[in-house]
């Protein structure tokens, strides 16, 4: 009956024409807004990769992987060329981007890891002091479970990821962490390789931004490309397949660590996509960058695609490449499009920057300065003092910088080597011995800088020893 009454012509246009009229809306809201939302106060989506090199990605130079997504995201913002790590390794350099602090008086300065305490402040207890939700998503780093340091103790309402460092290394799982729960990855039980772990972060992080559309969120993305899974040796740089680049004539060490860049890639499109659909693109800041220089694990070389660009160093030195990182600040609306600053900032700046931009509470005693005037086309405010980093990786090695001058010191009893980055970017001439009165300053300010810091003991169950253990049934 119904297919009869729907050939018929006159009935059927006149079907048509009421289903066009109900089916039509009405006068279309801008894409940039959102009616639902009642607060001015804007997101924060902090995406941090894990050991990429300022030389991989298309706007920084980078010739062979592409990157369309980032690059477009420095196109609509601000794309810093002196941006610094908060170290050069994972961990302290995630405690500096946390607590606005660098390692010179960080909790956690070494990979030999250090649960954060009551008494730390993070970026995300800052945040939801203006009224933001907060989740989490990727590697922590910072404490693990039944420690201070979780990220549900540290003002994180949501976590889904890793704890531990070590355990972020697998990208087969067979359990993550939700909140204070296992997540069992069943796909990947009984030597199973199914659940591709960078999968359920991207569907995480996606879902987040379109349930809470409607209310201020922080959303911290701790991505685990490009870093290897060192356990595997030249096998490291899982991923499912090679993506675009299966056909390239490549060791396949850079096809995959190719790969896992392309994956990041996309999934920063898709997180710019999923606000500009909910109509909150103008109402959240994004923020892109990564937690160290490039590394030289299984089997990767830098050199295949200058994955440290111009500078000298990789992943565990203190020379510019080891700790010179990407960084892209876009809000549409509020920081004009295609902006290039050459201002040094480093990623202990991040938590007053986005708490002044948020309006949030920002406690006193940081080492970082907001950057927020800069973002928004001002005066930038002056730096009290100077850039500062230790490295406990295979010995103590200091690196300091002031102006356009940068010292670097392998142990305490050794001389500095100091170089010029406005004549020199690549640290090649060491030009200590003559300007001695640099040099001199370079040393004072190292001693100044640094407080007291006993190296930690590790506990008696080490965090590799607990998600070694056998996963408890938990939450699908």
């Amino acid at each position: 009956m119904l297919r009869r009454w729907l050939l018929h012509p006159v009935l059927f246009a006149a079907f048509l024409t009421a289903a066009v009229s109900w089916a039509a809306p009405g006068p279309k809201a801008p894409d940039n807004f959102n009616p639902r939302r009642k607060s001015k106060v804007p997101n924060v989506v902090l995406i941090v990769a894990d050991d990429l090199g300022w030389g991989d990605i298309g706007c920084q130079g980078q010739e062979k992987i592409r990157t369309p997504h980032i690059d477009r995201l420095a196109a609509s913002g601000m794309r810093f060329t002196q941006a610094y790590a908060g170290n050069t390794v994972c961990a302290p350099s995630r405690c500096a981007l946390m607590t606005g602090l660098h390692s010179g008086h960080g909790r956690t300065r070494s990979n030999v890891q250090v649960p954060l305490e009551d008494s730390d402040v993070t970026l995300a207890e800052v945040l939801r002091t203006a009224g933001l939700r907060t989740a989490g998503v990727g590697k922590w780093a910072l404490g693990w479970e039944e420690t201070s340091g979780h990220p549900n103790s540290q003002g994180f309402e949501d976590w889904f990821g890793f704890l531990d460092q070590g355990h972020a290394h697998d990208y087969y799982p067979q359990f993550v962490w939700r909140n204070r729960n296992r997540f069992s990855n069943w796909g990947n039980m009984h030597g199973e390789r199914v659940d591709y772990i960078g999968d359920w972060f991207a569907r995480f992080s996606t879902n987040y931004v379109e349930v809470h559309e409607d209310h201020p969120f922080f959303l911290y993305v701790a991505s685990t490309f490009p870093h290897a899974n060192n356990e595997l040796g030249t096998n490291g740089m899982e991923v499912p397949d090679f993506g675009s680049y299966a056909r390239e004539d490549w060791p396949r060490p850079e096809k995959g660590k190719a790969a896992m860049i392309e994956r990041l890639d996309r999934l920063v499109g898709q997180l710019v996509a999923r606000a500009q659909r909910s109509r909150i693109l103008s109402d959240t800041i994004f923020v892109f960058t990564s937690d160290n220089g490039p590394h030289v694990e299984s089997g990767v070389s830098t050199n295949f695609f200058r994955s440290s660009g111009p500078f000298r160093g990789v992943k565990r030195s203190l020379h510019e490449g080891g700790i010179r990182v990407p960084l892209i600040v876009s809000w549409p609306g509020h920081i004009a499009p295609g902006q290039t600053n050459s201002l040094p900032v480093a990623l202990w700046d991040l938590l007053p920057t986005l708490g002044e931009l948020t309006g949030s509470s920002i406690p006193a005693g940081l080492d970082g300065i907001s950057f927020a005037p800069s973002l928004l086309g001002k005066e930038p405010r002056p730096r009290a003092s100077c850039l500062y980093w230790e490295s406990h990786e295979s010995g103590y090695s200091q690196a300091v910088r002031f102006g356009d001058w940068k010292a670097v010191r392998h142990g305490t009893n050794s001389p500095v080597e100091l170089y010029h980055l406005g004549e020199d970017p690549g640290e090649t001439r060491d030009v200590a011995s003559m300007r001695p009165a640099e040099a001199h300053r370079a040393v004072q300010l190292m001693a100044d800088s640094a407080s007291p810091w006993v190296p930690p003991t590790p506990k008696s169950v080490t965090p590799r020893q607990s998600w070694q253990k056998a996963p408890a049934d938990g939450p699908r």
